[in-house]
């Protein structure tokens, strides 16, 4: 097995059981687990290969719970930029509907490349549309090439307009295909090993837009194979009020009665859970997908974060789509988290006590590593201790953002100062970012192929 050392950092930021941040440390790596972690003096000088990380920070790579990678193709169209959730979607269903495996593979490869560039090492993605051919394996192979450790769902919709769903009936799957496929997935790609590179979950998309029936059944498969379950869930008042409508209830009791509680499942957003809802997430042990930046740009509102973690409710950080944040930055995203529950707090009419420290920085950094990481149910993630996976971020903390920060406060810094690109990115104990730039593809060809398709894509609905 082949070595690695990151050698004499400034801190390493463990983000373990102890919260150890460590002054002068080094990090060994051997194959694709951490061996060591400690004073560079007490670890070895040599390896295969050594990353001289003086003036750096050194994090555990950060994981993104929530993303629709297909989206990069389809950022800031002016007809989607002024809209909420329920219009949003309506304006790109007939844009969407022109997806080819070509555009899910490169749209994947560049929402992966700016995550990676920015020091995400793990990444879920939500794909629930799948025309002209689309398949999940498309994003699933784009993965393996860049080097991303992948969370693929298999999303689907199967709720057109005509059956009262949201989505146009062109674009709805038949249930009976959406599970076998979903079948053929999990035995084709599912990996429970530790270090596995591809998890593959049970995604419905949204309660407007599959039949109850299909999320039960999706419950039932997902729990025969041992995977795990992911929805869109309370993201808006305009979601709340379909429940109501459709349902009778709540989208937490939506979920509580179709079997979408539970320490094996995630829903994205949960802006709008009230005080039963949390609840019912915290007794469970049932994830949320927190995506500050997406909530903010349709206008959903504010998650209650602070409230689903003094209750106990697992919370991971999420970039979701990127027509709707429209980037893929976790530092920023991050850093977003940290501003936005300070901005709740004077708007939360229940009240707490915690001002400014409503979240602090390495509150908001261990939702976006550690949190990520029990979100996704991986326990070999999420914090850098032997044994762990060695996915780690290098932050150079010399660059003009951090001066007057860093010497004080190194972890802080990388929020309360500049959101950074990161200078080094390690999955499983592969450099994938060297100096900056992406060490597994070309970047400049794929970013020129994926404008190409995504002028394409918009074209072809006018």
């Amino acid at each position: 097995m082949k070595s690695l050392l990151i050698r004499n950092a400034d801190c390493v930021a463990t983000f373990d059981d102890a919260r150890r941040e460590l002054r002068g440390a080094s990090v060994l790596v051997h194959g694709h687990r951490i061996e060591a972690i400690g004073p560079a003096a007490e670890l070895p000088q040599r390896a295969d290969e050594v990353i001289d990380a003086r003036g750096h920070l050194v994090l555990p790579g950060l994981v993104n719970t929530h993303h629709h990678m297909y989206q990069s193709l389809t950022r800031a169209l002016p007809a989607t930029q002024d809209a909420e959730l329920f219009g949003w979607l309506r304006g790109l269903y007939p844009v969407w509907a022109g997806l080819t495996p070509e555009m899910v593979r490169v749209s994947t490869q560049v929402a992966m490349a700016e995550l990676l560039l920015a020091g995400c090492t793990t990444s879920s993605d939500h794909l629930y549309i799948y025309p002209n051919g689309v398949r999940l394996d498309d994003s699933i192979e784009a993965a393996q090439q860049i080097g991303m450790r992948f969370v693929a769902t298999r999303g689907a919709m199967s709720l057109g307009v005509s059956q009262g769903g949201l989505p146009p009936d062109s674009l709805v799957e038949r249930e009976d295909a959406i599970l076998a496929d979903a079948q053929r997935l999990i035995e084709r790609w599912h990996d429970a090993a530790h270090g596995a590179m591809v998890n593959v979950a049970v995604a419905p998309c949204s309660p407007f837009s599959v039949s109850r029936d299909l999320m039960r059944e999706a419950a039932a498969l997902a729990r025969h194979h041992k995977v795990r379950l992911h929805t869109h869930l309370a993201e808006n008042d305009h979601d709340v009020a379909f429940s109501r409508e459709k349902f009778n209830c709540t989208p937490a009791e939506y979920a509580q009665d179709l079997g979408w509680l539970g320490e094996d499942v995630w829903h994205a957003h949960c802006v709008k859970l009230d005080e039963a809802g949390i609840g019912l997430f915290a007794r469970t042990r049932t994830g949320v997908a927190h995506c500050p930046c997406s909530n903010m740009r349709l206008a959903s509102g504010i998650a209650p974060v602070r409230r689903l973690l003094d209750a106990g409710v697992p919370v991971g950080l999420g970039v979701d789509g990127s027509a709707s944040n429209d980037g893929a930055q976790m530092v920023a995203e991050a850093r977003q988290a940290l501003l936005l529950a300070r901005v709740r707090r004077s708007l939360d009419p229940f009240g707490c006590d915690h001002g400014p420290a409503e979240m602090t920085a390495r509150d908001a950094l261990a939702i976006a590593t550690r949190g990520g990481a029990e979100v996704l149910g991986r326990a070999d993630i999420g914090h850098l201790a032997p044994g762990m996976c060695a996915d780690l971020a290098l932050f150079d903390l010399r660059a003009p953002g951090f001066a007057g920060g860093a010497v004080h406060d190194p972890v802080a810094s990388l929020l309360l100062c500049a959101s950074a690109q990161a200078a080094y990115t390690v999955v499983n104990g592969r450099v994938v970012v060297r100096e900056g730039r992406l060490a597994t593809l070309e970047l400049e060809p794929l970013l020129e192929t994926h404008n190409r398709l995504a002028v394409a894509l918009a074209n072809g609905v006018r």
